[in-house]
């Protein structure tokens, strides 16, 4: 089953840093020492190699509650959480997490990130080991990394970034809930292809969407990124599709959050493949994307509909129909979208045009029961969380936390 929780109930729709050098855009402001770090990178990979058996090497991972994939890995010997991310130029330690040695990590600058900028570092690591790879020497960059950034209620350690990744064929098993990095040129499975390359400039994975009556160019594929496309203005004008109803949404990245208008494509264009009914995010004016010469992102929303195989030293991706790929988009009927406090939900944004805009409620409150049942720990993975996307007509009693009942009438208004 696909989950619901990036975008309801629970969508912190989260797209990490893509630690591209801020150097090449705003030259006149980025600091000596970011190049520094940069050059770091460039200067010591490391040295990475593939086991002979890597493709038996399967790592299972969960979803987290803003679709990414998370899992467990070593690095110097320690057992640390990650997440994986392609929009990730260089994998990201945090700044928080017990391997960030204070007397290893060298200051560095700033890179971009949703929200913003956050100020970066670079640690050198002995060892990394996922899977069947293995890289000794080389680091990672050091950065903050809280827990709304990656869609959990306690963060992890570790972004495995595009370095790591992109000299082997990555193959992600949505539907079994496992991964694997093999040779690249193998082809385990057939489906739809499109492209995918590394761009020298971003030094992430890339591709390109069709969408109404736009081609657009980069995209880049995102799978640290929880929603399913987003673009940016100039991008949904070329597309033509203004005769489709918008409401608001909220994404948190590692600077931040921000909002964005949202809409539900009929149709996307990726190679070969055409999906349906696609939700698409609609960046501000010099939103993230913008900022750093993309078109937009495709994110694992959109993604774990498939079993993908993303190989940019092949020049391609493959994605094979999993058992929920012509699903219709889940739509929110509520207005609502929510974050999960222990035994509480709270309210982080209040979509455009929802029913719970008309009945006035804001970001801030917070809901401790729904139709008379509290709110269980469990709630992310709970039947009660389906709540918000219930059947137009339905009216919900929520319960706030100050022991106020507020009825609210759910409405398909986008």
């Amino acid at each position: 089953m696909r989950r619901l929780l990036y975008l309801l109930p629970i969508p912190l729709l989260l797209t990490a840093a893509m630690i591209a050098p801020r150097a090449q855009r705003e030259p006149k402001t980025t600091p000596a020492v970011q190049e520094d770090v940069i050059a770091a990178a460039t200067r010591d990979p490391g040295v990475a190699t593939l086991a002979p058996d890597a493709e038996a090497r399967w790592i299972p991972f969960q979803l987290t509650p803003g679709n990414q994939i998370r899992f467990t890995m070593t690095v110097d010997g320690r057992s640390v959480t990650a997440i994986l991310d392609t929009g990730v130029s260089f994998s990201l330690l945090s700044k928080s997490s017990p391997l960030a040695s204070k007397a290893k990590v060298r200051p560095g600058g700033e890179a971009s990130a949703i929200g913003g900028a956050v100020a970066i570092g670079w640690m050198p690591t002995r060892t990394l080991s996922l899977g069947g790879l293995t890289r000794k020497g080389g680091g990672v960059v050091v950065a903050p990394l809280p827990a709304l950034a990656t869609g959990e209620t306690t963060a992890v350690d570790l972004l495995v970034g595009r370095d790591l990744l992109a000299p082997h064929a990555l193959d992600i098993d949505y539907a079994a809930k496992r991964f694997r990095l093999i040779p690249s040129g193998r082809m385990p499975f057939t489906g739809a292809t499109a492209p995918l390359t590394v761009s020298a400039e971003r030094r992430v994975y890339e591709s390109a969407v069709g969408l109404g009556a736009a081609r657009l160019s980069p995209i880049i594929v995102d799978t640290g990124d929880g929603s399913a496309l987003t673009v940016t203005q100039a991008g949904w004008r070329a597309a033509r599709l203004t005769g489709l109803p918008t409401t608001s949404a909220i994404g948190f990245g590692l600077a931040g959050a921000t909002v964005s208008d949202l809409a539900i494509a009929p149709t996307v264009r990726l190679g070969t493949l055409t999906a349906h009914e696609v939700e698409v995010r609609i960046e501000p004016p010099q939103g993230f994307s913008e900022s750093v010469g993309a078109a937009g992102r495709i994110g694992s929303g959109f993604l774990q509909r498939y079993r993908v195989l993303l190989d940019p030293g092949a020049g391609r991706m493959i994605l094979k129909p999993g058992p929920h790929a012509d699903s219709p988009a889940q739509r929110s009927t509520a207005g609502l979208l929510l974050g999960v406090a222990s035994d509480r939900l709270r309210i982080l944004h209040v979509m455009r045009g929802g029913p719970a805009e008309a009945s006035g409620w804001h970001e801030g409150d917070t809901i401790c029961a729904i139709d008379g049942q509290p709110i269980p720990r469990d709630y992310v993975d709970s039947p009660i969380a389906r709540w918000t996307i219930g059947k137009p007509g339905t009216v919900v009693t929520l319960r706030t936390c100050d022991g106020q009942d507020r009825k609210l009438t759910l409405t398909r208004f986008y």
